[in-house]
Parts: C-alpha cells; sequence; structure tokens
C-alpha cells in the first residue's frame, strides 16, 4: 500500500482529449512523494537525433531521489524554482517506438537501454530519448535486469577501478543498487572488501561476496578499525577529517553525491588535508554513456557479476517506489515497470 496521504496515483490522472493518450508520473514543484500525480498525454514525438522508447521497466537512482525532493542545490540545475523535467527516471529499458531525422543505430522495434539523465521521463508508458544515450540490450537481459545498469553499474565499475589483489577497500552504503554491484566488482578483482550498511542489510553483502560486514549505527568504520587503501563513499556525509583517519598512508577516497557543502570540503579541505598528509581525497567524476555501461552489461550476461533486484513497482506505485528507495530500504535495486 502506498505511504498514508498519497492515494492511489490512477485517480488523480485525467484525459484532454486528442489522440492517443498515455500515462506518465509528473510533479510540478519540488516535495516528497506526495506531490507526484498521473497525467496522461500524446506519445512523444522525436525530434532530430532522439528516439521515444516504449518503456518496459526504468530502475530508480539516487539522482531521482534528489531530484524529486530538490536537494542538495545542484539537484535544480535548470529548474531553479520548479522542476525542469516533470517526469522522473532515467535508467531506461524498452522497445523503439519511432525515431526522429538523423537516427541510424537503432529502428522501430529495437529493444534497447540506457541512462537519459539529462532529459529523465522513465516514469511513463513512453519516454523521449537522445540516441547517444542508448545501446541495444543485451537478449540475455530482461528489461528490469538492463534497466538497473546504466548508472548504477557504470559507478561500481568506476568507482572500484583501483582494486587490486592486496588493496583493502571499504564501500560504504554497499547494500544499495551502486553498493550491491561494487562489491561484485572488488571481490573480482581480488580486493579484500569491507561493506557498510545498517544491519538489515549485512546478510546481503556478504552473499555478494564482502570479506567483513559493518552496520554503521553501531560501528563507526573511520575508528577502530585498520586504515583502508580505497574508499567508495555512496553515502558521503561524514567529515573530511574522519575520512583522512580511515585512510592508509597513499590511499584514495572518493564520494559519489551528497549536500553541497559536504562536497565543497571535500573538494577544498579534503583535497588539502589529503595532500599534505599523502593520501587522496576527493569526488568520483562519472563518465556515463553506452561506452561506460555496456562493458558492466557484458559482465552481466558472462555471469560474473550478479544483478540484484530488490522489488519492483508499477506507476501507480511510484510514490511508494520512490519512498522505499529514499529511505535506503533497498537491496539492491528498485524497478518500476509500467504495468
Amino acid at each position: 500500500m502506498p505511504p498514508p496521504g498519497y492515494g492511489p496515483l490512477r485517480e488523480r490522472g485525467h484525459r484532454t482529449g486528442g489522440g492517443t493518450r498515455v500515462k506518465a508520473v509528473v510533479y510540478d514543484r519540488y516535495g516528497g512523494p506526495e506531490v507526484l500525480r498521473i497525467e496522461e498525454a500524446p506519445v512523444p514525438v522525436p525530434g532530430a537525433g532522439q528516439v521515444v522508447v516504449k518503456v518496459a521497466a526504468t530502475s530508480i537512482n539516487l539522482s531521482d531521489w534528489e531530484c524529486l525532493r530538490g536537494t542538495p542545490a545542484y539537484s535544480r540545475i535548470g529548474g531553479l524554482r520548479r522542476p525542469k523535467n516533470r517526469t522522473l527516471g532515467s535508467d531506461i529499458a524498452g522497445v523503439v517506438h519511432a525515431v526522429g531525422v538523423g537516427v541510424s543505430s537503432v529502428r522501430p522495434g529495437d529493444e534497447v537501454y540506457g541512462d537519459n539523465l539529462a532529459q529523465m521521463g522513465g516514469f511513463a508508458e513512453y519516454a523521449l530519448a537522445p540516441e547517444k544515450a542508448l545501446a541495444r540490450k543485451p537478449a540475455e537481459l530482461s528489461f528490469a535486469q538492463a534497466s538497473t545498469i546504466p548508472q548504477a553499474g557504470v559507478i561500481a565499475l568506476q568507482g572500484t577501478a583501483r582494486a587490486a589483489p592486496g588493496v583493502r577497500m571499504l564501500i560504504n552504503g554497499a547494500g544499495g543498487g551502486s553498493g550491491s554491484f561494487a562489491i561484485q566488482l572488488a571481490k573480482r578483482l581480488g580486493a579484500h572488501v569491507t561493506g557498510v550498511d545498517d544491519t538489515r542489510k549485512l546478510d546481503h553483502m556478504r552473499s555478494l561476496g564482502a570479506d567483513d560486514v559493518i552496520d554503521y549505527r553501531a560501528d563507526d568504520f573511520t575508528r577502530g578499525h585498520p586504515p583502508y587503501d580505497d574508499i567508495l563513499d555512496l553515502v558521503a556525509h561524514r567529515s573530511v577529517f574522519a575520512y583522512r583517519r580511515a585512510l592508509a598512508p597513499g590511499g584514495r577516497y572518493r564520494c559519489v553525491g551528497g549536500s553541497v557543502p559536504t562536497l565543497l570540503r571535500i573538494l577544498t579541505v579534503g583535497w588539502l588535508a589529503g595532500r599534505v598528509t599523502g593520501r587522496r581525497i576527493g569526488v568520483l567524476a562519472v563518465k556515463m554513456g553506452p561506452e561506460h555501461f555496456e562493458p558492466m552489461a557484458g559482465m552481466c550476461v558472462s555471469g560474473d557479476v550478479r544483478i540484484c533486484i530488490d522489488r519492483t513497482f508499477t506507476l501507480d506505485e511510484v510514490p511508494e517506489a520512490l519512498t522505499y528507495h529514499g529511505e535506503g530500504k533497498a537491496l539492491g535495486k528498485v524497478v518500476v515497470v509500467p504495468e
């Protein structure tokens, strides 16, 4: 059941007439999941270089939760007072419905997936995306599985690039989407992996190969533990000096996301404190696009990496899905399917 006060989204939709109408979950102001509603609108028409995808699945990422709430401040880029994109959902998978002028890599009927972060639109029956954001979906993966890879998989792949035999790596927030991928990738590269999350996720992290697990509610990984060579922080909220304390000499800390003040401290004070003490503290600059997420999909197809989908929700249940993800409950990924 959706959290109290949301009501059935379907009842909030309306029909305005004029051609085929399709459903999309929209919002016009920043806030909690209660600001979402379903509207009916025409099927999108592609412009030059664009593709219309009939959505089969969309996975939820931290960026969806941030853009819904309008915080941190960088989530309002392009939409300071109201959302730039009325429909959230960037990691989509589905079937090409139509293509615009100049599109050559895909055609109607092709199964595709990709990260549509710039345009969003995945929490709908049809989404508009640039051709360059999409790749052909591997036949071995379901639409739901493919939708989990483009953003979370790339963060994990690039965030564990220095993992190797003898490296002590810690992943903070390891029980979620990117973390579940990251544990497996780091272990595959031979690192000794410590996963940090809440107590409900300890067994999940162990099942993915974590050598050690830490319940952050009961134990501070920056105190009382041997220092780490590499830290991937998916939920940055501690002080720069705590991160420095947790690093071995020559070690590296990288975070993904966080509040603007936290990021500024990491980029300034953290950089300086790390440099003075022979450590590297900074933000992971994630490179996105098919050339970066297709290698991850290949490892999933081969069975080297397992895709973890906790729960699936329908469009009518998007508020519940975002709440579940935003509260940090998911063991792996959460996926929304149109029906």
